[in-house]
């Protein structure tokens, strides 16, 4: 099973940007989606944006598209969401996470199997 590890989090000022990176100890033998997720407490996981396994095709959450930048460098195996004019609204904790397959069909948190430990970002107001 693919390890991940996310960094990047941190606090920021509202109108801030940051760059979340996911590294991971591998990549699967068949096509993959990248996830990247958030979660505040008492809450479910949220789809933020996804990135096919070559990086051909992305797709973001309506509530950060316009805002948020998902990436991949395939030979350091990392995948990056980089998010800008953030809003208080965007405090959580980032998770990345893998789903077998090449579609975007159904992104819901359940349908991804490999998960990181998850990044904390802060937007103060």
């Amino acid at each position: 099973q693919v390890q991940l590890v996310e960094s990047g989090g941190g606090l920021v000022q509202t109108g801030g940007s940051l760059r979340l990176s996911c590294a991971s100890s591998g990549r699967p033998s068949s096509r993959y989606i990248t996830g990247w997720f958030r979660q505040v407490p008492e809450k479910e996981r949220m789809f933020v944006a996804a990135i096919t396994w070559n990086g051909g095709s992305t797709y973001y959450a309506d509530s950060v598209k316009g805002r948020a930048s998902i990436s991949r460098d395939n030979a350091n195996n990392t995948v990056f969401l980089e998010m800008k004019d953030l809003k208080p609204e965007d405090t959580a904790v980032y998770f990345c996470a893998i789903r077998l397959g090449p579609t975007f069909a159904g992104l819901g948190w359940r349908s991804f199997s490999s998960w990181g430990q998850g990044t904390k970002v802060t937007v103060s107001s």
